[in-house]
């Protein structure tokens, strides 16, 4: 782990919680001079006592340690509040429905923020029965790729991981899919409306010429 609980973490919570320094000690069968201690940067508590310390606060020791108190009203939650995570060290995907502390080689990832597809980021997408062909135009080499395409819809989420020296295409279940997203190693998260996608060709990017060459180009490949 890249941090250790704080004394100014477990101060926060206490406070939060409305609770003294003694009435802490107590649930956690230490004194008051030694949570005042922690709290005064003067000392750590010992590892035995991180999931004590949680439970008092009534949240996870991967939110003690983290410092980042997660609230999910709606556990739940819609779908579409989907957040992705991505791992710089190993390139491990994380998703999750809603707010979470989650670590990963020792480093507390933050989730991504999605931005709409770009010039340099292009996305072709047809409608093929019940399935969603998606196509990025973009290299796929060891150094710089796409490496995973996700379809989000109310209720459900799809998710298709791509490998470098592959195809940046995927195929995705219609199935009320709202948003579709890509994550680009070097550039991050992307992500479009399906609908758009289809139907917004013309104006989706700044050189609406060269989109309609290429995909004159990708339907001699593509058929």
């Amino acid at each position: 782990m890249n941090q250790y609980v704080t004394g100014a973490i477990i101060k926060e919570l206490r406070e939060k919680n409305k609770m003294t320094q003694l009435q802490l000690a107590e649930k956690l069968g230490v004194s008051d001079k030694t949570v005042s201690k922690w709290e005064t940067a003067k000392g750590y508590p010992d590892i035995t006592l991180l999931e004590p310390i949680a439970k008092a606060f009534r949240i996870s020791v991967t939110e003690l340690i983290s410092g980042t108190t997660v609230h999910n009203a709606n556990v739940s939650a819609n779908m579409l509040r989907s957040k992705f995570y991505v791992c710089p060290v190993c390139g491990n995907v994380v998703h999750s429905m809603g707010e979470a502390a989650i670590h990963c080689h020792g480093i507390l990832l933050s989730p991504l923020e999605a931005e709409p597809t770009d010039e340099r980021h292009m996305i072709f997408i047809e409608r093929i029965e019940d399935e969603y062909y998606v196509r990025i135009e973009h290299s796929m080499t060891k150094e710089h790729y796409i490496s995973f395409v996700a379809a989000v819809s109310s209720d459900g989420m799809q998710m298709q991981k791509l490998y470098p020296e592959g195809n940046a295409e995927a195929r995705l279940k219609i199935r009320g899919v709202r948003r579709i997203f890509f994550y680009c190693n070097r550039d991050g998260l992307f992500s479009i409306d399906p609908v758009k996608g289809i139907d917004d060709k013309e104006s989706g990017y700044d050189d609406s010429e060269e989109r309609r060459e290429l995909e004159k180009t990708a339907q001699i490949l593509f058929g």
